[in-house]
């Protein structure tokens, strides 16, 4: 290279308006984690689908009276509602406990006790549901009480594995250089690690909300009631209409609880973290 090809390369480098394109960023690439028209819609669109499919085809059935017995006077409806109780009031539980727990596990007096917690949470998971609902059918006698019990254990670990491995994977760097900034420990806790875990501790819960609409549907063994209902009723009398009805809205069920909790992952993920005392 010549000289006068040196002297521009080094104005062409030294020109102002050469460095602001050169440091300028990248511009952002589409990321998952934003709410677009096809995580709005696909979904939503294909449920709605799906439903009048189904709609139309049980239209056409030849339903006898013990379908029409097993449909009648409200029963879907009633189906429906006591699995809807069931998942919210099961996941509400869930939260109140592995949350609490998960925060407190990673707490330097308590982290010796974080794999024996996570051992007897994974063992409520590994038990089948069904199993665990006969067993506690037999302590707790039949009712709603043993199907809640059961679908608490058996959702309790996702949520709380997620919660200690957000927290431990927060950078020591950005806890201590709150602690220099005067912040108390439960002000680090609430203002700096729990905003930084909350994407792992979301996907926690929307992992236990999915098994719930799941698990549900095998609280009919223990009288919790749900959707299971109709499903048991099908294959127990043999009738195809009331057995898709039931499968049909369970998974139309679990696949919206799915939609809504991905949309709460969202807008719940924290933009930013608030410095200050």
């Amino acid at each position: 290279m010549t000289a006068p090809d040196l002297e521009d390369d080094r104005t062409e480098r030294d020109d102002p308006v050469y460095e602001e394109e050169a440091e300028a960023p990248p511009p952002p690439s589409p990321a998952g984690g934003r709410i677009t028209w096809q995580k709005l819609t696909i979904l939503p669109l294909f449920l709605v689908a799906l439903l009048l499919a189904t709609w139309l085809w049980f239209r056409q059935a030849d339903l006898d009276r013990i379908s029409e017995n097993a449909l009648a006077h409200g029963q879907v409806s009633k189906a429906l509602w006591q699995h809807v109780q069931l998942t919210v009031i099961s996941t509400f539980f869930v939260l109140i406990i592995a949350i609490p727990l998960g925060i407190l596990l990673t707490r330097r007096a308590f982290r010796k006790a974080s794999p024996l917690a996570t051992t007897i949470a994974n063992m409520g998971q590994a038990t089948p549901a069904i199993g665990l609902l006969a067993l506690l059918v037999i302590w707790l006698g039949i009712g709603r009480r043993s199907a809640l019990i059961g679908m608490i254990a058996y959702a309790v670990l996702p949520v709380l594995s997620n919660t200690i491995a957000g927290l431990k994977a927060n950078d020591p760097t950005v806890l201590e250089a709150a602690r220099g900034i005067g912040m108390s420990p439960m002000g680090v806790l609430r203002r700096v690690e729990l905003p930084l875990a909350v994407p792992l501790i979301l996907a926690g819960v929307r992992t236990a909300l999915v098994l719930n609409v799941g698990t549900a549907t095998l609280a009919t063994f223990g009288g919790g009631g749900g959707l299971g209902v109709l499903i048991t009723a099908g294959i127990t009398n043999q009738r195809m209409p009331v057995l898709v009805l039931g499968s049909v809205l369970t998974v139309a069920l679990a696949l919206l609880v799915d939609w809504l909790a991905s949309l709460a992952e969202v807008l719940l993920r924290p933009r930013g973290l608030e410095v200050g005392r």
